[in-house]
């Protein structure tokens, strides 16, 4: 099969022949018809791989401290072969697609062979077949008005990951109806934590620096669009929110700068919650909103409870409803019924869709900024790929590691 890797060493993009994924225990061989680029997260990934060794390490400063662990512990020979095999060794990109199952582990029941499922995690990447485990693969559900799959739809559904970061963006908000809240940065996770937000009756205030992103959230998901700049933009919000403030930010913008985060606290009504979901530096000035408001602020963790825990991810090991009613899973289910019940639609935000040939010129447009973009989809053949070619081709090719030097979602 086809997979998209880039060598850590040069950040060199390559289409290369590798064998079909291995199934563990607990894990769904999927044959991709879709999968999404996190422009954010993998263009960073992309360009720290394009960095001289200097650079690498201060986009990386927790594995430097692993090197000089292991220098201390194994020397510098042993050190110096380990980095090196990291860094020649090819990463895989990618952590969100849709697409049908080929086969499974035999102690998997939820699902059958031929449903179409959407997936998330690092094991859901840019690769004709992928194996992902149960907990992060949910099933894509038919239109209620019964309407039959379609490649539209499942453009759509393809969002997964990103949709249920946005989700649990959301839940930890925690809004009432005919609240107010504002998203700071519409990106593409903004946009999409905007549409979640309206289609729960919550009104939605927009903040970007770029105008095209002010506008396209407009004219679908916003109530009240600003740009960051604009003049008296402050008294805007109040004058929006009858005086009161924003009952909740969601900050969905990724920036080194503190502007967000006390920007958030400026606007904020008393007691309000803000809510950090994009990388930004929370240092904020505790004068003279957070203290005097008395601000709540929440880190919202990627796809939700689950994530990053093994026992959940890796093992299968769900978490009892009545205990944690929203883990990862079921927000990216709740995100799939959302769309199969025509509640949002998500159409408009892909800009870009590569054939998987063409995939390296994907990446090109993110870091080079050629051309406006928002959502980019890879597209596999789906007649090239089958249950019977995804047992037969089991013989391995190349050998494709997790990086220690890629960012996780």
């Amino acid at each position: 099969m086809k997979q998209i890797t880039q060598k850590l060493r040069s950040g060199e993009m390559q289409i290369l022949e590798a064998s079909i994924p291995a199934m563990g225990k607990g894990q769904v061989l999927v044959q991709n018809f879709y999968s999404l680029i996190s422009a954010g997260t993998e263009s960073s990934t992309v360009k720290a791989a394009r960095k001289g060794y200097i650079g690498k390490a201060k986009e990386r400063p927790q594995q430097v401290k692993q090197v000089i662990d292991t220098l201390v512990s194994q020397g510098p020979v042993q050190t110096y072969r380990a980095v090196m095999k990291k860094l020649d060794a090819y990463s895989p990109l990618g952590y969100s697609c849709v697409g049908e199952v080929v086969d499974m582990a035999p102690d998997v029941g939820e699902f059958q062979v031929g449903d179409v499922v959407a997936c998330g995690g690092q094991s859901a990447c840019h690769a004709e077949v992928v194996s992902v485990p149960v907990n992060l693969c949910v099933k894509v559900p038919q239109r209620a008005e019964g309407i039959a799959h379609s490649e539209e739809y499942f453009k759509q559904a393809a969002y997964n990951t990103i949709g249920a970061i946005a989700m649990q963006g959301v839940r930890q908000a925690d809004l009432k109806l005919g609240e107010t809240c504002a998203v700071i940065g519409m990106g593409l996770l903004g946009q999409l934590t905007a549409a979640l937000l309206k289609v729960s009756g919550v009104r939605v205030i927009g903040i970007d620096v770029d105008p095209a992103m002010v506008k396209l959230g407009e004219e679908h998901c916003l109530d009240l669009a600003l740009l960051r700049d604009d003049p008296g933009i402050d008294g805007k919000i109040l004058e929006y929110t009858d005086g009161i403030g924003c009952d909740a930010v969601i900050i969905t913008a990724a920036s080194k700068s503190l502007d967000p985060i006390n920007f958030a606290g400026a606007i904020s009504r008393k007691k309000a919650t803000i809510v950090v979901v994009g990388d930004i530096p929370t240092g904020f000035d505790r004068e003279p909103y957070f203290y005097k408001k008395e601000l709540t602020v929440k880190m919202s963790c990627s796809y939700g409870p689950g994530r990053y825990d093994p026992e959940y991810e890796e093992k299968g090991r769900d978490y009892p409803v009545g205990y944690i009613r929203w883990t990862e899973k079921r927000n990216m289910q709740a995100f799939q019924e959302l769309i199969s019940q025509g509640k949002i639609d998500i159409s408009y935000l892909t800009t870009h869709v590569f054939k998987l040939a063409d995939a390296p010129q994907a990446y090109d447009v993110i870091l080079g900024k050629t051309e406006p973009y928002v959502g980019i989809l890879i597209e596999y053949d789906q007649k090239n790929a089958s249950r019977k070619d995804a047992k037969a081709q089991r013989k391995e090719k190349i050998v494709l590691r997790p990086s220690a030097f890629s960012l996780r979602p």
